[in-house]
């Protein structure tokens, strides 16, 4: 029996030595597969979108239409080719589609970042446009700042900007979908949240109780307004307010300045609303899926996606998969708390 127990045990530890290395080879191969000198922050990804349109509609109608249809539409497709390559000369306007899927912290912004600055050095402010495909509940202030600030750099060099929700755009999000040109939602989307939200847990009767000494010391009045193991005071709680209520305001200074109909006072109470009751309010300007914007746009534009995936480090690709599964989990299990008290 013994000797059973350890066949077992060794098996148990080739398996896990064997998926060990594997995963650091796969690791190593992926990281030379991209192609990246040592120097660069990552890679530029570009897909045609109206190549993914047409490969769509190609495979159904060779799926299901007879051979005297298909060689109808073979024909119609070959003058329609030779029209176009007869225009060819003539500049196209270009559709450049990004996207942003916001967690807390919108870590994304990285990648963000250098799509704008890829985009803005190519596109022609007369002809060319951009699409964000927005997804994000919020979450830290100063970051989505910066993600919305990335944002106007589009509206800064006079290119137009059209942000598409399918999902939610909600507080920091939906201060992201101002800082473009329009905004497209989904009917049943969830839009708004426009306010901050701030919860700090306090320890110190706990502490107190156990006979738990604090120290903290400060250099300045305000350093430190409320924290989370001293004592709290009735003057530190109301600048951590005043704190909240300031930020809530240049939240609703931006967002007028960048939607001038809407009623600010009656939209900037933290409510959401589904996008059908979103454009009544005027937070959004027309409602449709990005799929149906994106196929109309690609009639008469060309539609590029474009991504920038970053280059990871050894260690960040052999735990990204744990940290990948961590988020999900938090992330999922604060959206059905959301869900069940209706909090955002």
């Amino acid at each position: 029996m013994d000797h059973i127990i350890d066949i077992i045990v060794f098996l148990i530890k080739t398996i896990i030595i064997t998926g060990g290395i594997g995963l650091f080879i796969s690791a190593i191969l992926a990281s030379n597969k991209k192609g990246l000198s040592p120097n660069s922050k990552g890679n530029l990804l570009i897909k045609p979108l109206n190549k993914h349109f047409n490969g769509l509609k190609q495979a159904l109608e060779e799926a299901i239409l007879n051979k005297s249809e298909l060689k109808e539409i073979l024909k119609t497709r070959k003058k329609a080719e030779k029209d176009k390559q007869k225009q060819a000369s003539k500049k196209t306007s270009r559709l450049f589609v990004i996207d942003f899927k916001g967690d807390i912290k919108a870590s994304a912004v990285e990648s963000l970042r250098e799509e704008i600055t890829a985009i803005i050095s190519i596109a022609n402010p007369k002809k060319d446009s951009v699409a964000i495909r927005l997804e994000s509940a919020g979450g830290m202030v100063n970051n989505y700042g910066l993600a919305a600030s990335q944002l106007k750099r589009l509206q800064d060099a006079k290119i137009h900007t059209t942000s598409l929700i399918d999902k939610v755009a909600g507080s920091g999000g939906y201060l992201m979908a101002c800082a473009t040109d329009n905004i497209v939602a989904a009917p049943f989307s969830i839009i708004g949240s426009i306010g901050v939200v701030a919860t700090l847990p306090n320890f110190n009767k706990l502490l107190t109780k156990n006979n738990v000494d604090i120290e903290m010391h400060t250099s300045g009045k305000f350093k430190r307004t409320l924290t989370v193991v001293g004592k709290n005071t009735e003057q530190g709680r109301n600048k951590f307010i005043e704190d909240i209520q300031e930020i809530h305001q240049l939240f609703k200074n931006f967002v007028s300045e960048q939607r001038k109909d809407l009623d600010i006072e009656k939209v900037a109470t933290g409510e959401i609303w589904l996008g059908i009751k979103a454009i009544e309010k005027k937070l959004i300007d027309s409602i449709s899926t990005s799929d149906e914007y994106l196929y109309k746009k690609a009639n008469n534009m060309d539609i590029f996606q474009v991504q920038f995936e970053i280059k990871k480090t050894l260690p960040q690709k052999l735990g990204i998969a744990v940290s990948s599964s961590t988020d999900n989990f938090f992330t999922n299990l604060m959206f059905k708390l959301q869900q069940r008290f209706n909090l955002f």
